[in-house]
């Protein structure tokens, strides 16, 4: 089976294939087999009209049309090995040449991953910032661990500093209460600073059933930025007992007999938490710097998808918190103007889809494999990421099984990125050496180091570390996470001319 490839631009090929009859054989015999079930002709059972009845009463080029699209992936595949191509989407196939018994010739533009050299690894250097655990931060997490280990009584007085209010706020202007603007039942620590301006000195001093009206700027919702009038009723006053932070606390919400111990070890996983961060931003600064150093041209179809696709999610997202972008950037104080932004979102696309490329060739190159193990502790993280139990993510996969290869190509790359980084050289900003060790293959950052000392809930999370690629746009804080880029596309049907 004959193939050429002419090379319109570095980043697309025409690839054109032809294919004798006997090699289309096998899927005309199932096109005849096909048509036969389902069609009636007096004098024939079901299934069994022969060949030359269905090219006279359906027409020859009906069969060929039918074996072709059964056959054309196959032969589409083999070009593609043959050639050492790497497509990035579906082909557009247009059928060019038919001579019954003898051949049929077609074409597959597609879109395909440039060619480019892979420099040493070993080359690569980054720097990231050092670990610093303060004082102050492990102060917060002892706080933290007494007020879970406080109790509060309702108090008969006036508010007080440190009393835990309940709330109810009514916002008003010009004498007109707003409806976006009001919240009942709120709980508020007096003296925090949180909710509003003004409302820490309106409350203290007041009594469940008191009220207090004061001038503040709202913070959220359609009105933010707007002044307003602000009534606040306390509805209960509680004084909260905390423990003291000595020993005796330690023992009673830890495994350590002292304070000390305690602290020292709410140091310590800090610390691993801290490292694990750190080796999350060391690996994203290697791979940046990789991308640095090549030369690569991004195909403009797959980059304007992408685009659009981002543009359309965080405009969903956006209109689903009931903010504008210009509120948004206002909001998260990220410093940029719209166009700042949308041209920061082309360029982490374009950044991340040079990624992609990058990590497949180094997957091929190095021939890196994926076995049922890696599936399963990817499962495993997903489960995690998604607050959910490894069965279901697994049940998805029965029910989805054309995710598995999302999954296989994740994982792929995840593990020709830890090849990548486990050669580069990372110091932190304070010239130490960044401590990679315990990279894992799939490209994440193993966590064995991080104890099960319970203290998440106090406000210590491990630090989320992505998957293999280039970190996207920081626009969560509004609820606004950009798409993922898509994986390595496969053809599935043939986009006819």
């Amino acid at each position: 089976m004959p193939s050429t490839v002419e090379q319109l631009s570095p980043t697309r090929v025409k690839i054109t294939v032809e294919v004798p009859f006997t090699d289309l054989k096998p899927s005309m015999d199932k096109a005849y087999a096909e048509i036969a079930k389902t069609v009636n002709i007096p004098g024939f059972r079901r299934g069994k009209v022969p060949p030359a009845v269905i090219d006279q009463r359906f027409g020859r080029g009906t069969v060929i049309q039918e074996a072709f699209n059964d056959s054309w992936m196959r032969f589409y595949g083999a070009a593609v090995t043959e050639n050492s191509l790497a497509p990035l989407a579906q082909p557009d196939v247009e059928v060019t040449k038919l001579e019954d018994g003898d051949s049929i010739e077609f074409t597959a533009e597609v879109d395909v991953r440039p060619a480019f050299d892979l420099p040493d690894f070993a080359t690569l250097e980054a720097s990231v910032d050092a670990v610093d655990v303060a004082d102050s931060q492990v102060d917060e997490q002892v706080d933290a661990l007494r007020h879970r280990f406080g109790s509060r009584e309702v108090a008969e007085r006036p508010a007080a500093n440190g009393d835990v209010l309940t709330i109810n706020l009514v916002a008003s202007k010009d004498g007109e209460a707003l409806p976006d603007a009001t919240a009942e039942d709120l709980e508020y620590t007096v003296g925090s600073g949180q909710m509003l301006d003004g409302l820490d000195d309106a409350v203290t001093g007041l009594s469940a059933g008191e009220s207090a009206t004061f001038v503040s700027t709202l913070v959220g919702g359609p009105l933010k930025d707007e002044q307003a009038d602000i009534e606040v009723t306390v509805t209960k006053v509680q004084a909260e007992e905390l423990p003291a932070a000595d020993d005796d606390f330690a023992q009673l919400a830890s495994e350590f007999d002292t304070i000390a111990e305690l602290r020292s070890s709410i140091a310590d996983q800090l610390t691993a938490m801290a490292r694990l961060e750190q080796a999350g931003l060391a690996r994203d600064a290697v791979l940046e710097a990789l991308i640095g150093q090549l030369e690569i041209e991004v195909p403009q179809n797959i980059l304007a998808s992408e685009l659009e696709a981002r543009t359309n999610q965080i405009t969903t997202q956006l209109a689903q918190a009931q903010l504008s972008l210009e509120q948004y950037l206002d909001e998260a104080e990220v410093g940029q103007t719209e166009e700042e932004f949308w041209a920061d979102v082309e360029k982490r696309s374009t950044q991340a889809l040079k990624a992609q490329m990058i990590l497949d060739k180094v997957a091929e190159e190095r021939q890196v494999g994926v076995d049922q193990n890696d599936l399963t502790q990817h499962i495993i993280r997903k489960a995690q990421a998604e607050n959910t139990a490894p069965q279901q993510v697994a049940d998805h996969l029965q029910e989805h099984p054309h995710h598995i290869d999302e999954y296989l190509t994740e994982i792929r790359r995840g593990k020709a990125l830890a090849l990548i980084v486990e050669s580069a050289t990372v110091t932190d900003s304070a010239g130490a050496p960044v401590e990679l060790a315990r990279l894992r293959e799939d490209g994440t950052i193993g966590d064995d180091e991080v104890d099960e000392l319970e203290v998440d809930e106090a406000g210590v999370d491990e630090a989320g570390v992505e998957e293999a690629g280039v970190d996207e746009a920081g626009v969560d804080e509004a609820g606004v996470d950009e798409a993922g880029v898509d994986k390595s596309a496969t053809a599935e049907e043939p986009a006819q001319r």
